[in-house]
């Protein structure tokens, strides 16, 4: 294993973490409420250890499925919109119960790209996620789905995460996805595709790799994911990317027990 995950993570202070929509969700399409509340207590045990967590949390349409599943064929943006709207509000229901058995509380941002662009607000963001964090308050964020269209929406959690973490200052951005971290091609097509565990030069990883498309529920891919990190790496951030499907995944990184790839500072 890539011991300098466990260090760079023992090391942050502050830590953003994305979860994908395909890690909170189980095979069927339904909301992996075990996952939630197993990932909740992980989460306490770090922000007992000191650290501040960030969460930016997709699912919204998950968890709409998950509610009203007779519209989970409706392909019109309107329903798409509306679903994640009803989902939004199970999304949170769920991640307040499971860091309520951890006694800690949640909070909810919903943004666009435009929140981001304009100045007053971005500040407005940073200064309440500092209030939320310095209270002991988890911030949760997601894209404001039911009121994005193409030219305020960021697009996708990763960029999202991104944005965040330089906004807030962090010191580690991870991202969890349902692949252990990036290979040279696809694993599922190609097993003599090599696992790559510490990226120093995003333009040499470029020419190095195969990116392929996107998942069914997920609407970022490896792409997003490289320009989350060179977003990030940046403004000195690291950029970590694991398996959210391993069980006790953030557990299992700070202790070795998990792959991951790495995107150092330059």
């Amino acid at each position: 294993m890539n011991n300098e995950i466990s260090t760079s993570l023992k090391k942050a202070r502050k830590i953003v973490i994305k979860i994908g929509s395909n890690t909170l969700s189980k095979p069927d399409g339904t909301q992996n409420t075990e996952f939630m509340a197993s990932f909740a207590e992980q989460c306490a045990s770090l922000v007992k250890q000191g650290k501040q967590i960030i969460l930016v949390s997709s699912g919204a349409q998950v968890a709409g499925v998950s509610t009203t599943k007779e519209w989970a064929r409706k392909k019109d943006v309107h329903y798409r919109q509306a679903l994640c709207a009803i989902g939004q509000v199970e999304l949170m229901h769920q991640w307040r119960k499971a860091f309520q058995k951890q006694d800690l509380h949640i909070g909810q941002l919903l943004l666009t790209k435009d929140d981001f662009k304009n100045e007053h607000r971005s500040l407005n963001i940073r200064n309440t996620l500092f209030t939320l964090v310095d209270e002991g308050v988890i911030p949760i964020i997601n894209e404001n789905d039911s009121v994005s269209f193409d030219e305020i929406k960021i697009g996708d959690n990763d960029n999202l995460s991104a944005l965040t973490a330089i906004l807030w200052s962090a010191d580690l951005l991870i991202l969890f996805g349902d692949e252990d971290g990036i290979f040279t091609d696809n694993p599922k097509t190609n097993k003599d595709a090599k696992f790559i565990e510490t990226v120093t030069s995003i333009a040499d990883l470029r020419n190095q790799i195969k990116i392929g498309g996107t998942s069914s529920f997920g609407t970022g891919g490896v792409e997003t994911k490289i320009q989350a990190a060179e977003k990030v790496t940046a403004y000195g951030i690291q950029l970590l990317l694991a398996n959210g499907k391993k069980e006790n995944a953030l557990s299992a990184l700070l202790q070795d027990d998990a792959k991951g790839t790495l995107f150092t500072v330059e």
